[in-house]
């Protein structure tokens, strides 16, 4: 029997500062907050059976290499309703929006430590 795996559990964003970073994804992504009971710094996320987990370092790397073409960085990405709307949403807040390049849609934005997220709109 071979490794299977089951399914996404979920992933980890390093952080420089934790306050502006719950902001990112706690208030301007709407993402729900639930408990940890880890003791370093960070905040847990949950989107249904899925995690983000923010852990703070104080020597985080930018995220965006590419700067051209932001869907080529480390990125995660979530489903949304519709682009149209989570672009208007995020410039409203002062993030940058790129469209993807591919013509799907899609976009890119950044947290203020520069890790990217992709926001997809379900077909």
């Amino acid at each position: 029997m071979g490794l299977t795996i089951l399914q996404p559990l979920h992933t980890a964003v390093l952080v420089s500062d934790l306050a502006q970073a719950e902001q990112f994804y706690g208030g301007v992504l709407g993402l729900h907050k639930v408990e940890r009971s880890l003791n370093y710094p960070g905040a847990w996320y949950q989107l249904g059976e899925y995690q983000v987990h923010l852990m703070v370092d104080e020597q985080v790397p930018n995220g965006l290499h590419n700067r051209q073409k932001w869907g080529r960085n480390r990125h995660v990405a979530f489903a949304v309703a519709s682009v149209d709307a989570a672009a208007d949403h995020l410039t409203a807040r002062g993030y940058p929006v790129q469209r993807s390049a591919s013509g799907r849609a899609a976009l890119f934005t950044y947290d203020p430590d520069g890790n990217v997220v992709e926001l997809s709109e379900l077909a």
